[in-house]
């Protein structure tokens, strides 16, 4: 008789398994292009042989990602990539119903966080798939032996983008690495429209209180920044933008937003949100003349964009007034209350993006770690996009699954746009 060693992980509590997978299939109903690469990766198992370490948000829409890269023969271990964003249910069904090592648990505090980093290394991958590239900062700065074993990492965030260009520029990215989240099928649709709902998801749910009527100040005005901004519109919030960035600002006006520097904007505010990706974009000088009870929160990947560290040395109570709400007393009189501790909101508070959207941008994950694997040893170090092809097929697969088709060029059409010699 073969007895099967247990599965190591390190979740809150198997029990929850029956409720994550419940969870997880409810996703599914809105994942139909992962579920395709899926289908094709179990028959064809690209990554048969391979150890895959990844770090990202435990949520249903990441277990399918899960699941997919298992389906295609991946030995893989799934972590965290957020002490707030796990979801404790279906960590539990990953391990109980899918037979993946994850080590996940909801608020667990930097010292376990870290710990799981290590753990993602000592797997020894093959393939990185990371969400902030806080594993494979670990492996440059503390695993160069490692490097020899890798294949390839992939990226999901503009943060972890960010990273990785300085990490090239510095000569320490000595291997490649797929800039998924520059793909169009993902931040025109996952930043933009996923953050927009998610974020005012998590608001809501921490607050419950009315949009309607409140001025919301916006800080950054990327693609997250661009659809917060509109989402809180659509729900009847007054909106102030706030830049850096002459470009995004104009276009932030013309968006119909009002613009200001966050010194001007900080008194008006009603609620704050953070989406730059970069470190304390609200500071002391702007929480000193905000509103009494002024709302702060960051959609951001790190929780550096608030300086809270300013905000617990200068209030003289912090108390919770609501689970991830705490009211921060100042010594001035008033109060800031501060969301999710400062770490992404809508995973903190919510459920992060819906699985609509994240169907895509979890497809470009999925087939940026097969381009790594069909192209191994002849990709260059440093950051690759995912092809043209790859994101136009990922899209047409989405309208197919919406029942939705569009025209194509006639032969005369394509003869027109290739010549020269045509025109008025």
């Amino acid at each position: 008789m073969t007895v099967t060693a247990p599965l190591k992980h390190e979740v809150k509590d198997l029990a929850l398994a029956p409720l994550g997978r419940q969870r997880i299939e409810w996703a599914g109903r809105e994942m139909p292009v992962l579920k395709q690469i899926r289908d094709r990766f179990e028959k064809e198992k690209p990554f048969a042989g391979l150890r895959l370490a990844a770090c990202a948000h435990v949520t249903t829409e990441t277990a399918h990602l899960a699941i997919a890269l298992k389906a295609g023969g991946a030995d893989a271990v799934l972590i965290a990539s957020n002490p707030l964003s796990t979801q404790d249910d279906v960590a539990a069904s990953l391990v109980a119903d899918h037979g993946i090592a994850v080590f996940a648990q909801k608020g667990e505090d930097a010292a376990t966080y870290n710990r799981h980093v290590q753990i993602a290394l000592d797997h020894r991958p093959n393939i990185i798939v990371d969400d902030g590239s806080d594993v494979v900062a670990e492996l440059v700065q503390h695993r160069q032996h490692q490097i020899a074993d890798l294949i390839g990492s992939t990226e999901e965030t503009t943060t972890g983008i960010v990273r990785l260009r300085a990490m090239f520029k510095e000569g320490v990215l000595t291997f490649p690495a797929m800039n998924v989240n520059d793909a169009d099928t993902k931040h025109f649709f996952d930043n933009r429209y996923g953050t927009g709902q998610s974020t005012l998801d998590g608001i809501i749910r921490a607050t419950n209180i009315l949009l309607a009527g409140k001025t919301v100040v916006v800080v950054g005005y990327g693609w997250c920044g661009k659809g917060t901004a509109l989402r809180a519109r659509g729900m009847g919030a007054n909106v102030i933008v706030t830049e850096i960035d002459h470009i995004k600002a104009i276009e932030a006006v013309m968006d119909g937003f009002r613009v200001l520097p966050m010194a001007e904007a900080a008194p008006h505010g009603d609620i704050f949100i953070t989406v730059t990706g970069n470190k304390h974009v609200v500071r002391g000088e702007h929480f000193n003349v905000m509103k009494d009870g002024a709302i702060v929160c960051n959609s951001g990947h790190f929780d550096l964009e608030l300086d809270l560290k300013y905000l617990a040395a200068n209030a003289k109570e912090i108390k919770d007034v609501r689970p991830f709400t705490e009211e921060y007393k100042l010594t001035n009189g008033k109060s800031v209350v501060v969301l999710g501790q400062g770490r992404l909101i809508n995973l903190a508070a919510a459920e992060g993006h819906p699985s609509a959207v994240m169907d895509m941008s979890f497809a470009n994950q999925a087939l940026a770690v097969e381009y790594l694997v069909k192209n191994k040893g002849s990709l260059a170090a440093g950051l690759h996009s995912i092809p043209r092809e790859v994101d136009e097929e990922i899209a047409r697969l989405k309208l197919q699954a919406m029942g939705i088709f569009i025209d194509s060029l006639t032969a005369d059409q394509i003869d027109y746009t290739n010549s020269w010699q045509s025109g008025t």
